[in-house]
């Protein structure tokens, strides 16, 4: 909120990202006020307007394209969310960054480490915020975990296990996501960004070291992925991304530490520890988790520091690079510059 006026918004591709976020704006109206869904398809944006419809509410204006978004509502907005396919992150965060907005961006950040390059140079020279959605990075789960492994209470970080999977090679087959140009890689870069980026989160170091192996199982795209990397203090990371499997969506991962076990997953909906093998992992109690979009205007608003930042986006972006250049190459290890 500023002052008493609801933060007004406006919805940068139409689509499950958009739906998603409506849904809470419908369900907590103070949030925010959406103006505008911005869509190429016409399609798309109505069945999104028709969820605020069927609540009885106003639906937001359509707008074809973000350049129209710009010139016309530059006065009636304050932030963006852009949910498109992730080609062209780079060039719509740049523009409302330009022009003055705030940006939520969702992941992954951008197609690689050269165009977060040049994201974190526009958002340093415009001053403005940006915020990139990581669930995980975004939750108070993951926010404590990352305190509690700093502190040292559970000891040193040893090793670092984690898996995600998800039936989406059948799931968004014909979908954009299987295709590269677009996408700028498969199911490791889409779902499994949440995993790397949590990981990364966890672990609170550079990766120095990693060894990969993909497969594509006759797709576009990776769908398969079992990676290993070694942090700058020699903590060990093994990583594992399914993208063909039974219909599902979950992730685990275990941060083995000399005292304890710290278990959660990529999106943060959980955080437990295991101080003795001999017992069960108990619950930490932690804030309830508000969703991204509420820790987006709490960042706004100056209540918490930003937990993900663009610089999130280019370590995430880096270690891709790092893995599918080892993958290129059946496995050969590849070290990370500084």
């Amino acid at each position: 909120m500023t002052g008493s006026r609801p933060v007004r918004m406006a919805f940068v591709g139409g689509g499950k990202i958009a739906k998603k976020h409506s849904r809470r704006m419908l369900q907590q109206p103070e949030l925010g006020q959406v103006v505008a869904i911005c869509d190429p398809s016409h399609a798309a944006y109505s069945d999104t307007a028709q969820l605020f419809i069927d609540a009885g509410v106003q639906p937001p204006a359509y707008v074809p394209d973000a350049e129209t978004v710009i010139a016309q509502y530059r006065d009636q907005l304050d932030v963006v969310l852009v949910g498109t396919p992730h080609v062209y992150h780079l060039s719509q965060a740049v523009a409302f960054l330009e022009a003055g907005f705030d940006v939520l961006l969702e992941k992954p950040m951008v197609l690689n480490a050269a165009e977060a390059r040049k994201l974190i140079e526009v958002r340093d020279r415009t001053g403005k915020l940006l915020v990139v959605a990581f669930d995980g990075g975004l939750s108070p789960q993951i926010r404590t975990a990352c305190t509690m492994l700093r502190s040292g209470e559970l000891g040193s970080v040893v090793a670092i296990q984690a898996a995600v999977w998800e039936d989406w090679a059948e799931k968004y087959a014909p979908h954009w996501k299987q295709q590269p140009a677009i996408s700028g890689g498969g199911f490791l870069f889409d779902t499994g960004a949440h995993m790397l980026n949590t990981v990364a989160d966890l672990t609170g170091e550079d990766f120095v070291e990693v060894t990969a192996w993909l497969d594509n199982r006759g797709r576009p795209v990776e769908i398969l992925g079992a990676i290993m990397a070694r942090t700058r203090s020699g903590a060990m990371v093994q990583l594992l991304s399914v993208g063909e499997t039974m219909p599902s969506c979950a992730s685990d991962i275990k941060v083995f530490c000399t005292d304890a076990i710290l278990h959660t997953e990529a999106w943060g909906r959980g955080l437990s520890v295991q101080r003795r093998g001999d017992q069960p992992a108990v619950p930490v109690a932690v804030p309830p988790s508000i969703g991204p979009w509420e820790e987006f205007l709490a960042v706004r608003e100056g209540r918490i520091p930003n937990p993900c930042p663009a610089e999130v986006g280019l370590r995430m972006a880096r270690f891709y690079e790092a893995i599918c250049e080892s993958a290129a190459k059946n496995g050969v290890p590849v070290r990370l510059d500084s």
